[in-house]
């Protein structure tokens, strides 16, 4: 008792309280690994767990590991196998990293990884048993899926949003217009999440993020928190079950700030109920939004399924977490790989000018007759998807890859090395759209087939039944505002000067986004305009 006295006595500041007790919970959980017994699998015939670095006692492969956790593990893969196990702390994890070996997860074994593993945030989240994205596989995510497809972002909703994200991509022209007659430069990681917050907000709950109304500048707010906040949880899983000590504090402020987000929720759904039961909507032309569909069936009693009001709630953050930060992230990356290669750029702004001509900004209408576009749109997605990790989580013990993967093993598949492989493209690391036009020997199909994830070496929405529901409205976002950005402007890195060469390292953690922020200076090509 004397030695912890002394201890505690001189620790003196967080850093050293912090660093303490993170050491002591993986001497804890290291010692009781060693002394629980090791069940043995179902499967009979001897086969292996997939083969693994070399690791060090307690922290396993962290040593490993860069901040850029996707590169980290094409890395590995490419010197220990397309299928490895990693142990992280007390987190392990098996990682998948070729076409071959992703096609027999997400294809020929999929029943067994339908649902994804609780990490990072999920003991402190407050709709836990509600969350649509990370629920397991059965009748609640079952119904919500159908839900989703059918009703909250089928084509016929997705069609009367149309307006709204014509309309947003136009605001968007115009500030970067303004910043130009400034002569100030547009951040345009900022200009793109402004973008596609206020088209979720619009879509969601029919309010704009920027037009001085507290309710949804709160609700973009609370989102950039939250993301932060989970984020920083995530890597607490090293500490396996004595996260939940929540050492560092982040869990106690995730809590308060997704109380702060309930508390709004509530109110703008009381909001709409209100509206609703007065008679209608204060605007009768305004379409009926996410939420008031979901609001429909929550009071529906012939329903499928009853969903209550904490569903709806995580519904709404899921749509906010997912759709406004990975969207506003591609279309930064396309900007950045354009800016890099001219040649490419004034290819697409001479493909735009020719079909929809040098005034109208290209409509969603136009989209299948500028392929020099999607190929773009293809060839950013391939080189840094906006989910570079599909995570999933083994059901029952099962044969991958001639290897033996436990029931409740995180499966990782690395997309972002899957689409970089050189095994299935040539020159993987170089920005080259052509080799998605017709004709060229890459070419994997037709634009619907490439973004299903129905040819394994090109996943950018994952594949399958739990591929991601809101591919179809990123894929009408991410062009129209792309192409807006070609074709009224040339970028140059100050008022005058030439543009430069972009860095386009990726940034840490499992987002891989742009590690540096996209300031340039917005030239109008046609001042009339």
């Amino acid at each position: 008792m004397n030695t912890m006295a002394t201890i505690f006595h001189n620790i003196t500041s967080p850093s050293q309280f912090w660093c303490f007790w993170f050491i002591t919970a993986l001497l804890l959980h290291f010692f009781l690994k060693k002394l629980l017994p090791n069940p043995k699998s179902s499967i009979p015939g001897g086969h292996a767990p997939p083969p693994s670095p070399p690791a060090l006692p307690l922290i396993g492969h962290l040593h490993l590991l860069t901040p850029v956790l996707v590169t980290s593990f094409q890395t590995l893969a490419r010197r220990y196998g397309s299928l490895i196990e990693l142990r992280l702390g007390a987190s392990k994890c098996v990682v998948v990293s070729t076409a071959a070996v992703a096609k027999e997860v997400l294809k020929t074994h999929e029943h067994n990884f339908l649902s994804r593993p609780e990490f990072g945030a999920s003991e402190h989240f407050i709709y836990r048993g509600s969350r649509f994205v990370m629920a397991p596989y059965g009748p609640y995510w079952r119904f919500m899926k159908k839900l989703t497809m059918t009703r909250l972002l089928s084509p016929p909703q997705l069609a009367i949003a149309a307006a709204i994200r014509r309309d947003e991509v136009g605001k968007l022209v115009e500030r970067i217009e303004a910043n130009s007659r400034g002569k100030k430069p547009s951040d345009l990681r900022l200009e793109f999440t402004t973008l596609t917050n206020n088209i979720i907000s619009r879509m969601l709950l029919s309010t704009r993020c920027c037009d001085g109304i507290d309710e949804a500048q709160e609700v973009q707010d609370l989102m950039w928190k939250i993301n932060r906040l989970a984020g920083k949880l995530s890597l607490g899983d090293i500490l396996g079950p004595l996260k939940v000590l929540d050492f560092s504090g982040n869990g106690k402020k995730f809590v308060t700030t997704m109380k702060r987000f309930d508390g709004l929720v509530e109110r703008i759904m009381k909001e709409h109920e209100a509206a609703i039961n007065g008679g209608g909507h204060p605007d009768p032309d305004r379409k009926l939004d996410v939420l008031d569909i979901l609001l429909e069936c929550h009071n529906d009693p012939h329903a499928e399924m009853n969903i209550s009001r904490k569903d709806i709630k995580s519904f709404l953050l899921d749509l906010f977490m997912a759709g406004t930060d990975t969207t506003a992230t591609a279309i930064l990356w396309a900007m950045a790989e354009l800016l890099n290669r001219p040649k490419s750029m004034e290819e697409l702004r001479k493909e735009i000018i020719s079909v929809v001509g040098e005034e109208k900004l290209v409509q969603e209408s136009d989209l299948p007759n500028l392929p020099y576009l999607r190929a773009v749109v293809n060839e950013t997605l391939r080189l840094h998807p906006s989910a570079p990790m599909i995570i999933r989580e083994c059901l029952d013990d099962c044969i991958i890859n001639g290897s033996l993967v436990k029931a409740k093993t995180r499966v990782l598949v690395n997309a972002y090395a899957v689409m970089r492989d050189p095994e299935s493209w040539s020159e993987p690391d170089r920005f080259l759209p052509e080799r998605f036009l017709e004709g060229s020997h890459e070419n994997i199909g037709s634009h619907r087939m490439e973004m299903k994830g129905q040819n394994f070496r090109y996943i950018p929405f994952g594949s399958g039944k739990r591929g991601c529901p809101g591919s179809s409205l990123a894929l009408l976002v991410f062009p129209c505002a792309m192409a807006a950005m070609v074709q009224r402007f040339d970028w140059k890195v100050d008022g005058d000067g030439d543009g430069d060469t972009i860095d386009l390292t990726p940034g840490p953690g499992f987002a891989a986004e742009m590690a540096t922020p996209l300031v340039r200076y917005a030239n109008p090509i046609n001042k009339n305009i």
